[in-house]
């Protein structure tokens, strides 16, 4: 085989090592064990120029690869992030010594490909979209320690609220730790649009206050808002760094958003503004994809899509197409891959509420639930919107929806269209009953 990087290196990537291989030639001692400290990266780098090292492949080990990558890449190396199940049939015993010396040799000839890593501001963007992620689920988690406290001292507010973390609920919670207990006074608390009157909401807060629980209800109610006060740290982090990226505000008039319906985890600031600016076309108008949705795939995928050959290539990233399994002809297994990707996991609950959506895409979701069951169905409608995506932000063209009507139609003409053909080929014809 021809030896395509002469001046190739391995890594073995560990949490407290990394074990490094060069060509055999460029050391007396190839394969060299440096510890994970910033100074021994350092001293890593300086050894791979002193062996006319140019282009560097290691393995995506968890989040220990994260500063040896950017050592190296401030330092000029070519750097190749390699999925570990391509990589994982090296030949013999298995060492961190064989395992660096196998990178090395395959890259030497060519036989690695890079996985995606996006640009330094999107890895920017990445961290503080994956923070709030963070912080919102464990702010959920506080609203679920609330109504557990809650159950225990058989306070039904689940019962009666739709949100014990909305206005009412808070209210009312709010008073119960500041010693109120007498029902009628925490049900005036009611907001106007709440499903159930007062006398209702006054059966339900009856309850059996013991101080233990309230003790636990008091840390939880503490702990949900220390994190929406850091959630609101994190957009403010969020808003500056959209402030500082992209081109100026030209002027040109901001569409719209699609949905007027505001999530209780909705950003704090006109993210549709920036995202339009930074873009240059209306993601949101995509059915399902709001704007936090789409802040938070560009913080997965980045604005750049030559990263990928075409819409097909970023389907399968995503692990939204079919993983063929094709052996003497015959298909083993056709169901798509497991993969941990954030972004088809956004694309996923977004084809999710399409259940009820006026929109082609609302009725090619409840076509194929009908036809594959729900999974398949979330799959199907998921692969579609991350092509709408990827043409979007390639073409800059604006979406357009057919809708549901038009849609329909265009389904029902494919069916008679391929009921002809068959009935052609049986030697029958197709007769409209009422010409």
């Amino acid at each position: 085989m021809e030896r395509i990087n002469l001046d190739a290196a391995g890594i073995d990537i560990g949490a407290s090592s990394h074990f490094v291989a060069v060509p055999e030639d460029r050391d007396e001692r190839p394969v060299r064990e440096f510890a994970a400290y910033t100074a021994d990266l350092y001293q890593l780098a300086d050894w791979l120029k002193a062996c006319g090292i140019k282009t560097v492949a290691m393995e995506s080990t968890g989040v220990y690869w994260i500063p040896l990558f950017q050592v190296l890449e401030e330092r000029g190396f070519e750097v190749r992030l390699v999925d570990a199940r391509r990589v994982k049939n090296v030949s013999g015993r298995k060492t961190d010594v064989s395992d660096c010396q196998w990178l090395q040799q395959l890259h030497t000839y060519g036989l690695l490909s890079s996985a995606f890593r996006p640009d330094d501001d999107t890895c920017v963007l990445r961290s503080y979209m994956r923070q709030r992620d963070g912080l919102v689920i464990q702010a959920g988690q506080h609203i679920q320690h609330m109504q557990k406290a809650l159950e225990l001292m058989n306070v039904k507010l689940t019962e009666v609220l739709a949100d014990v973390s909305g206005q009412t609920g808070m209210a009312i919670i709010d008073d119960i730790l500041a010693g109120q207990r007498d029902p009628k006074t925490l049900a005036k608390h009611r907001h106007t649009r709440c499903k159930h009157d007062e006398e209702t909401i006054a059966r339900a807060l009856t309850g059996h206050y013991r101080l233990e629980h309230l003790f636990a209800l008091r840390q939880a109610v503490a702990l949900y808002r220390q994190c929406q006060d850091l959630i609101r740290e994190c957009d403010t982090e969020i808003e500056r760094f959209l402030e500082e990226r992209g081109p100026k505000d030209d002027g040109t008039p901001t569409p719209p958003e699609r949905s007027s319906a505001r999530s209780k985890n909705a950003l704090g600031f006109d993210a549709h503004g920036h995202l339009f600016r930074l873009v240059g076309v209306d993601l949101t108008a995509i059915p399902g994809l709001s704007t936090a949705s789409v802040l938070a795939l560009l913080a997965e995928t980045g604005l750049a899509m030559d990263r990928w050959r075409n819409s097909k290539a970023f389907a399968s990233w995503l692990g939204l197409c079919p993983n063929n399994r094709v052996s003497g002809g015959k298909v083993l297994a056709s169901k798509s891959k497991t993969c941990v990707n954030r972004a088809a996991r956004i694309f996923r609950m977004a084809a999710y509420g399409l259940h009820h959506a006026k929109s082609a895409l609302g009725a090619f979701y409840r076509r194929m639930r009908s036809k594959l069951g729900a999974p398949k169905a979330i799959t199907a409608t998921a692969h579609k919107l991350a092509r709408l995506f990827y043409s979007m932000l390639k073409t800059k063209t604006s979406f357009a929806d057919i809708g549901q009507d038009a849609y329909d139609r265009t389904y029902n003409q494919r069916r008679l269209k391929g009921l002809a053909k068959a009935a052609e080929q049986l030697g029958f014809k197709l007769v409209p009953s009422n010409p």
